[in-house]
């Protein structure tokens, strides 16, 4: 074992055993399992992060088991790619139906195979309908490399504009739209050019805020109570608090305009990409207005704007699309057949309504199955400007993974998912709500999200028990880390977020309303434990 685990020739019969990590699994002891991860760890760069030392199993509904028999409660459920759960039912025979018929119908080889001519069926009845034009790829970040494309080639112009927090993926283009961590980019420079980061609104920590005492930020009871009104419930669980939204300075946007007054002009500026609700950067929700003013700035200088909506998207946060909290973008129909032009007005700022002009969607659009795309104006992509050969990838559009997004699509639309997202994040940031309130003051300094990509993020303390106290005080570096871990050992699966103490819930769309009860409470025996050292 420690010889081939070293990278030694080894003998023949050692060499065909390959590292002989699969038969020491099967022994199903805690004891085995660490050494096969310290195997798989010898092998792996250590470069890829690994938040939980287990092996897993199987998995079914939120639940997965490891192979030494244990079972978590999944609320991480992939980084939101498994979106109807581990092994759901239909996605699974989808999967196994089309294995059966072909694997793999190269995109470029082939005109078309079946389950890519089902699926755009399947995408053109949830996108909004002016992003009539679809390009499948493997991953989010692959995605986003190739909406820039679009957007630069479209436009005739090189520049792109990000946020700050925002995530975009680790390929070499995607990577320097990423602002979540320095970890995602450091030491891989010189990064691609024409990138630049604008400030997000971070609403808790504005200035403008502060000053104010958060006199314009809702308590974490207060953003319970919004999010169940909003979803169609009453203010309770909340205790009692009325609803209240976010009341921005308008600094973000103000400075975006300074930005193309001072570092990249409108005329040099192809697109902003931004996530309707930031992901790895804090599960950051926008505040009222911020999305409809940036909509009109792009379309007044003719900026696309680019939603990147691959852990947003596909019903996660009680939308099809998390833009559509704020943006009045349609889905369900094919957009109007008629004559498409190419004048400035329509390769130059805003389609129908208020949708993006390029939307890019992975993640949970597949059931965990590596399916990515995006969806754009079919202005946007004329011959003359993206000849064929400008777009493809081997794995784009394969026959197994487009089966399953069918599939994924079919499930979210016919057993309600969007509408449970909905209401099961109510209830989870309800009981949240009543967790910081039953926490000293300022303990739990935020609770913010939409549908099931909820976040909570925490402080040190003091805040509400004494008006002279700000709402924030930097917590203990690491405390978001530790609840992960005390939740873990109670049985369940969270991941932080962001750079500040932050842990996101992101658990599959079919979470039942006692599965959220069962998270509820593990989240606040981890926080006493932590938080209180009880």
């Amino acid at each position: 074992m420690a010889a081939a685990m070293g990278g030694g020739s080894g003998s023949s019969a050692s060499r065909a055993a390959g590292l002989g990590l699969a038969a020491l699994l099967k022994v199903g002891t805690p004891s085995a399992m660490r050494q096969v991860l310290d195997g798989v760890y010898a092998h792996t760069p250590p470069g890829v992060i690994k938040f939980n030392d287990l092996v897993v199993s199987s998995g079914e509904g939120c639940w997965i088991t490891t192979t030494d028999g244990r079972r978590f409660l999944d609320m991480s459920s992939g980084i939101g790619a498994v979106s109807t759960g581990h092994c759901h039912p239909t996605v699974v025979e989808a999967v196994r139906r089309q294995a059966g018929k072909v694997v793999h119908a190269q995109q470029n080889v082939f005109g078309a195979h079946e389950a890519m001519v089902d699926l755009y069926d399947k995408l053109s009845a949830v996108l909004p309908p002016s992003l009539d034009t679809y390009f499948l790829a493997n991953s989010g970040a692959e995605a986003v490399d190739n909406a820039v494309k679009i957007a630069r080639a479209a436009t005739g112009r090189q520049n792109i504009i990000a946020f700050e927090g925002g995530f975009h993926g680790r390929t070499l283009g995607s990577m320097a739209l990423t602002s979540s961590k320095t970890i995602y980019r450091q030491g891989f420079g010189p990064l691609i050019p024409g990138v630049h980061i604008a400030p997000y609104p971070y609403c808790l920590h504005c200035k403008a805020q502060v000053a104010r005492g958060h006199a314009g930020y809702p308590s974490p009871a207060e953003q319970a109570a919004t999010v169940a009104v909003a979803c169609g419930g009453s203010s309770n669980g909340g205790k009692g608090a009325a609803p209240r939204d976010i009341s921005c300075c308008g600094g973000p946007l103000e400075s975006l305009e300074w930005m193309l007054a001072t570092q990249t002009a409108p005329s040099d500026t192809a697109a902003v990409i931004l996530e309707p609700i930031l992901g790895e950067g804090g599960f950051l929700v926008p505040p009222p207005g911020f999305l409809q003013g940036l909509r009109k700035l792009c379309s007044e200088h003719g900026i696309l704007l680019i939603a990147d909506e691959v852990q947003a998207g596909a019903g996660r946060t009680g939308r099809w699309w998390g833009h559509q909290h704020w943006l009045s973008t349609p889905t369900g129909s094919h957009p109007q057949e008629g004559t498409i032009g190419l004048s400035l007005e329509t390769v130059h700022g805003g389609g129908p309504g208020d949708s993006p002009d390029i939307l890019v969607f992975a993640k949970g659009i597949a059931s965990g199955y590596p399916l990515a795309g995006l969806a754009v104006r079919r202005e946007l992509v004329p011959r003359d400007k993206m000849p064929p050969g400008t777009l493809g990838g081997t794995y784009g559009a394969n026959a197994v993974a487009c089966a399953a997004a069918s599939a994924t699509i079919e499930i979210i639309n016919n057993e309600g998912l969007v509408q449970n997202a909905a209401l099961r994040g109510a209830q989870l940031m309800a009981g949240l709500a009543d967790l910081a309130a039953e926490l000293p003051p300022g303990v739990i300094a935020d609770i913010r999200g939409r549908g099931l990509m909820v976040g909570v993020e925490f402080g040190g303390g003091g805040g509400d028990s004494d008006a002279s106290m700000p709402r924030h005080i930097p917590p203990h570096k690491g405390v978001a880390s530790a609840i992960t871990k005390a939740c873990a050992a109670r049985g369940m699966l969270l991941l932080t977020a962001g750079a500040r103490e932050c842990i996101r819930f992101l658990p599959p769309l079919t979470i039942s309303e006692d599965e959220v009860r069962q998270a509820l409470s593990v989240f606040r025996d981890a926080c006493r434990e932590v938080l209180l050292r009880k």
